[in-house]
């Protein structure tokens, strides 16, 4: 078997530094986020690189997301899209939203973003019922890890076949292959981890990428 690459701070500063593109807008977010008490729940620089990539390789228009923070990955993805694409992020507390819209309209996308203050699995139901199944290109998850299997079913139904759903945090920092750590959140990840590697109504890959991250391409 080949040497596996080990993962080391040094070798993601260089990540970062080569190989994404973080605008002036985007690093000011980023540093403003960092001196948080919560600032562990920012999705990484290069994480951000990767969904905006994934928009402009899709050509996506509309993209939701499920946990917002201080809308430093939701920066990344409005900027990705074209000037008529839209981002539905939804969160459930408004704490972080002063800051989060002062940077998007700095950026000059805040036309992109419909931000709804919410629980995740309602506002995707109600959107369902008010016809917008199978209308989504991208979903970003990074919402209540409790609730990710209800959250994967619901996105099935909003995305369009071919759009892909993106789940964060499900290695959880290692915790899913220690038998010994019994937690809800931990518990939950790992029945859904299963449950993709079964499911073929998705094409899956699952990185060990800063905290784990599954593409789940809907199939046809």
């Amino acid at each position: 078997m080949a040497d596996r690459l080990e993962i080391t701070a040094e070798l993601i500063d260089y990540v970062c530094q080569h190989g994404t593109r973080e605008t002036a807008s985007l690093k000011k977010l980023r540093h403003h986020t960092q001196i948080l008490p919560d600032a562990e729940m920012r999705v990484p620089q290069e994480q951000g690189q990767l969904l905006y990539f994934l928009i402009k390789a899709m050509s996506a228009k509309r993209v939701m997301e499920l946990g917002v923070f201080t809308g430093y990955s939701t920066l990344w993805m409005a900027s990705a899209l074209p000037d008529d694409g839209r981002v539905v992020a939804i969160d459930k507390r408004n704490n972080w939203q002063e800051l989060a819209e002062t940077h998007w309209q700095e950026a000059g996308v805040r036309h992109k973003i419909d931000f709804r203050i919410g629980r995740a699995q309602g506002v995707m139901q109600d959107m369902l019922e008010e016809g917008e199944g199978s209308s989504f290109d991208l979903i970003f998850v990074d919402a209540d890890k409790k609730s990710y299997t209800a959250y994967y079913e619901l996105a099935l139904k909003l995305l369009r076949t071919g759009g892909m759903m993106v789940f964060d945090n499900m290695l959880r920092l290692g915790d899913v292959i220690d038998p010994e750590i019994k937690d809800p959140a931990v518990d939950e990840i790992r029945a859904l981890n299963a449950r993709l590697r079964d499911d073929e109504r998705v094409v899956i890959s699952m990185l060990p990428f800063s905290d784990g991250l599954t593409l789940a391409l809907k199939a046809g």
